[in-house]
């Protein structure tokens, strides 16, 4: 597999003939425009879903779910922890662009099993102002694949929380394991 941080410099993948790591996807967003053309699609996913996963590099979750452009809304961040924005998130999914399900994944070796809540107190120190989020730090995947499940299924604002199902990718294997909610 080859990544932009495998990939041979070159004329097409040199940043310092670009300038900045910016510049450089500015420049591959103008060839990708050069070729494109308008799928006609509209913002309702094809397949009623939306996916909450971690924004780690290594998850490329249309591969690995066999997803095409269109097919699920797709909403990411730090642990892939269903967190109050991202109940905004399939808020907004479903009750406005038709989502019934929801694919909650987390992954083998996540940064936050390393972190604690120490890392808002941390950030405090240094700019002397504390954060109003919590850092959702975690040292069992599965329990938090558990919370997170109980979260959207326990949220009022949600109409659709009967197909909710959670998975570990495994960034070795690349394959899915699913989480009882029990």
């Amino acid at each position: 597999m080859t990544t932009s941080a495998s990939a041979p410099a070159g004329p097409g993948n040199s940043t310092a003939a670009s300038g900045t790591v910016t510049d450089r996807l500015v420049e591959a967003n103008e060839r990708y425009a050069s070729a494109f053309t308008d799928p006609g699609m509209d913002a309702r996913p094809v397949l009623h879903v939306a996916v909450v996963a971690c924004m780690d590099a290594r998850l490329d979750l249309h591969d690995a779910l066999g997803l095409s452009l269109g097919d699920c809304h797709t909403i990411r961040n730090a642990g892939g922890v269903v967190t109050d924005d991202v109940i905004r998130s399939l808020t907004i999914s479903q009750r406005a662009l038709g989502t019934r399900s929801v694919v909650l994944i987390h992954h083998t070796n996540c940064g936050l099993e390393s972190l604690t809540e120490e890392f808002r107190h941390d950030l405090e120190m240094e700019v002397g102002q504390r954060p109003a989020w919590a850092v959702e730090a975690f040292r069992d995947v599965d329990q938090d694949v558990r919370q997170s499940m109980q979260r959207v299924r326990t949220s009022p604002f949600l109409l659709h929380t009967d197909d909710v199902r959670g998975f570990v990718f495994d960034v070795k294997t690349g394959l899915l394991r699913e989480v009882d909610p029990a």
